[in-house]
């Protein structure tokens, strides 16, 4: 493995899982493990190209978090999180696929085969495949950034992308590790190329809501609140769930309020508003980075807001966790309302703890213990502050939600203020690390401790419940929203 510092990191860096994988009659790039690109903050410098040629990039591997923390630390990465994340699912990668139907057609015409693989390196076919493939192929890793993809192309009426994968460096044979390296070599030397993104009431937004969430961040009364305001600004609202997945496009906007994550239909809704050009909050931009801790404590870290100390621990890393002192707080990566957070107050629960996270993630995150008697709640909204909420601790127990054995759980107590009365450092701070995800709505999570505060986390669908959140500000908490709702509609339309 080259030796690369901070004061030597390249324009261009190349991650593999293991050293083993760049064979020695490779090109002399510069080639880090994953492991240290993970570990090391000789990688944090902004302004690096990085190709991430893991083994693999499911969901919480190691492979997805090189990508992920390469987001963090402003690096151009090949292929991006947002990619992965749309290849894990077949809903979310056919909606870049419908773009490429009629070219498919036309091209598969001379095809007489009714299952085509290719293998692409950048694009570029694989040798082999039908040369009149080439500008189909180069759309699709247009679509689909990754430095090497496997097509499966079925006739089935018509010819459809039946799946595409990301492929690694072990999976390839003798040809076709020569042929990857000159497609390498010829896209470093490019500008590298951002993905393709698609292009009675004054305003109909549709809002997405389980009634069946025992934590959901809005309840009916909150809706009702919304619809009611709405009203009055030409909105017609209407609640839709999870089967209403092929409405999307009927209505101008979208206000996702359920609980996000990657692998759920939230996030698919998100993704598709944003394809049909529906203004969406959460954008999925914003779902995709908030709903990992690991990417948020890289992002803080990365851009010096204050934060609780953290590591970022993998198998066998546990010194680390412990050097942090007794109690340390352990966190699977994409929990929320307190779930997939625990306390450990000794070496035995620590390696007890860890053995079971790992078993979900490649990645946990272990921090120091911080006890206050409530957290800040800031919501921000574009920029802005909204409300200041203190969520206080369930009782008896460190954090607001206690989730009890059975799925039964408690909460603590609050307590709403209007925004010049929190103080002025836990504002401050909040709107600064919303502003690291985006212009859209944030809840973030600070902890003071006299005069330090700590950003804990930022929640990408913050609660707005009636009678909590909307204590101070009333209906000009909802009409705020809806504002920004018809402030980003309208420019859409005028654009």
């Amino acid at each position: 493995m080259n030796k690369t510092t901070r004061e030597s990191l390249p324009r261009h860096l190349i991650v593999v899982e293991k050293a083993s994988d760049w064979k020695s009659d490779y090109p002399a790039y510069p080639v880090v493990t994953a492991r240290e690109y993970l570990s090391s903050p000789d990688y944090a410098r902004r302004g690096v190209k990085v190709l991430n040629l893991c083994r693999s990039f499911g969901y919480q591997t190691t492979g997805y978090y090189c990508s992920l923390l390469a987001q963090a630390r402003r690096h151009r990465m090949l292929p991006s999180v947002r990619t992965l994340s749309d290849l894990m699912r077949k809903s979310l990668y056919q909606l870049e696929a419908e773009d490429l139907h009629e070219r498919l057609q036309k091209a598969m015409k001379k095809v007489s085969e009714d299952k085509l693989e290719l293998w692409l390196f950048f694009g570029r076919l694989d040798e082999g495949a039908p040369a009149h493939l080439a500008e189909l192929a180069r759309e699709i890793f247009e679509a689909f950034s990754c430095p090497i993809l496997r097509i499966e192309l079925r006739k089935d009426g018509g010819w459809k992308i039946f799946s595409v994968r990301a492929g690694s460096l072990t999976q390839l044979k003798a040809g076709q590790r020569t042929r990857f390296i000159n497609a390498l070599e010829s896209f470093i030397s490019k500008p590298w190329r951002n993905r393709k993104s698609r292009g009675s009431s004054r305003y109909d937004l549709a809002v997405l809501f389980n009634p069946d969430d025992p934590l959901p961040p809005s309840d009916l009364r909150a809706l009702k609140h919304l619809e009611r305001v709405g009203k009055t600004m030409g909105f017609y609202l209407e609640i839709i769930g999870k089967k209403d997945y092929a409405r999307i496009a009927e209505f101008d906007g979208l206000f996702i309020r359920e609980t996000t994550r990657i692998n759920h239909h939230t996030y698919r809704f998100a993704r598709k508003a944003e394809s049909e050009g529906v203004v969406v909050i959460d954008d999925p931009e914003s779902i995709l980075l908030c709903t990992n801790k690991v990417y948020l404590a890289e992002l803080l870290r990365a851009n010096r807001l204050p934060a609780p100390r953290t590591v970022v621990l993998q198998e066998g890393m546990l010194q680390q966790a412990e050097a942090l002192g007794y109690p340390v707080v352990l966190k699977i990566p994409d929990g929320s309302f307190s779930r997939g957070v625990y306390k450990a107050a000794n070496r035995r629960e620590l390696e007890e703890i860890t053995t079971k996270l790992f078993r979900e993630s490649d990645l946990i995150l272990a921090q120091e213990y911080l006890y206050t008697e409530y957290d800040w709640r800031i919501g921000v909204l574009n920029r802005k502050p909204l409300f200041a909420c203190q969520y206080f601790m369930s009782k008896n127990h460190w954090q607001i939600v206690d989730h009890k054995k059975g799925g039964s759980f408690s909460e603590g107590g609050y307590r709403t203020l209007p925004i010049e009365e929190a103080p002025e450092a836990v504002v401050k701070t909040a709107v600064a690390a919303a502003g690291l995800i985006g212009d859209s709505f944030y809840g973030v999570d600070i902890k003071q401790n006299g005069n330090k505060v700590y950003v804990i986390e930022i929640n990408d669908n913050p609660n707005l419940e009636a009678g909590v959140e909307d204590a101070h500000l009333k209906d000009a908490l909802y009409r705020a929203i809806l504002e920004e709702f018809a402030r980003r509609i309208d420019a859409k339309r005028a654009s």
